[in-house]
């Protein structure tokens, strides 16, 4: 049972999250100031927060209907390289569906490198090469545990969503915490090319959803910074092998409308069945996106079934 200790907070200035590439959101307004937490202190439902986590933060967001001896999903948001928390909040659109769903909704920050931009140190691929000695596996791995000692989590519905590089890292997690992580979704990142680097100690319900027009990391695959990185669709097949699904994929025959941008129901569904321990793969291919997809409410109702178990 998680431990729970009572609140010991004071009402900080506004924080300022940096704004770097790939979008931008407001940081909150004065009347909206989060709370400023030790990671050991919790939050009432309904609260606002940053948790100090290994010196990092970690913006934390308490379901209105929280309880604390009533177990909680938990969703931890990846940003992608050169972004931040604030940015890859307002990309997905999924906070204001995971709070309705009761869901614990964490948002760390990435390492601000010599250049200024954020980043998760992944892999080779995306993108940490030039920038060793940050163990983002093991922070974020101290982040979840850090959560789930303070706070009721259901430890069969913990999901990792990162975005770009956060897709990446999402992975990694993944492969290296797989005790931690029960559900990770990878909006345009990829596994690593070496398909033996991850060793998952369990199944995991994964996604891969990618644009099919990603000029940045192609659907298709490709080499970036020297490195290889498989495509979206081998991606989720290492998962499929890793998670003892059925051999031959599924493609549902009606498609899903993901981009808002995008006219129709542009997004192809593709399943693996059969996987141990209940597991389910899949491969949402985005026609018409590129590597920042527009992406509409429908987006986050099937990623939060995912998270929630509602399937």
């Amino acid at each position: 049972m998680p431990a729970h200790r009572p609140i010991l907070a004071t009402l900080v200035a506004l924080v300022t999250l940096l704004l770097t590439a790939c979008g931008s959101a407001a940081p909150p307004q004065a009347d909206e100031q989060p709370l400023v937490l030790a990671a050991a202190e919790a939050m009432p439902a309904g609260t606002t927060g940053v948790v100090d986590v290994g010196g990092r933060p970690v913006q934390l967001h308490v379901p209105p209907a929280y309880q604390p001896d009533l177990p909680a999903p938990l969703l931890v948001v990846l940003h992608g390289f050169g972004s931040d928390a604030a940015r890859a909040d307002a990309m997905l659109g999924l906070r204001d569906q995971a709070l309705a769903r009761g869901v614990l909704y964490a948002l760390p920050e990435g390492t601000e490198g010599p250049d200024g931009r954020r980043f998760w140190n992944a892999t080779d691929a995306c993108c940490g090469a030039d920038r060793a000695g940050v163990d983002d596996s093991a922070y974020l791995a101290q982040v979840i545990r850090t959560l789930a000692a303070t706070y009721a989590v259901d430890p069969a519905r913990v999901a990792v969503v990162g975005y770009s590089n956060g897709g990446f890292m999402a992975y990694r997690t993944a492969c290296d915490h797989a005790d931690l992580v029960s559900v990770v979704v990878s909006l345009a990142g990829a596994m690593p090319a070496d398909d033996g680097a991850c060793r998952p100690s369990r199944s995991v319900t994964v996604v891969q959803a990618h644009g099919a027009d990603d000029p940045v990391i192609r659907a298709g695959g490709g080499v970036r910074d020297g490195h290889a990185y498989p495509a979206a669709a081998e991606s989720a097949a290492a998962w499929a092998r890793h998670d003892g699904c059925a051999a031959a994929p599924v493609t549902a025959p009606d498609r899903r409308d993901l981009d808002s941008a995008v006219p129709g129901a542009e997004t192809r569904v593709t399943t693996w069945g059969g996987c141990t321990g209940g597991a389910e793969v899949g491969l949402w291919s985005i026609a018409g996106a590129d590597h920042s997809p527009s992406l509409a409410p429908a987006f986050a109702t099937a990623l939060l079934d995912l998270v929630t178990g509602a399937r």
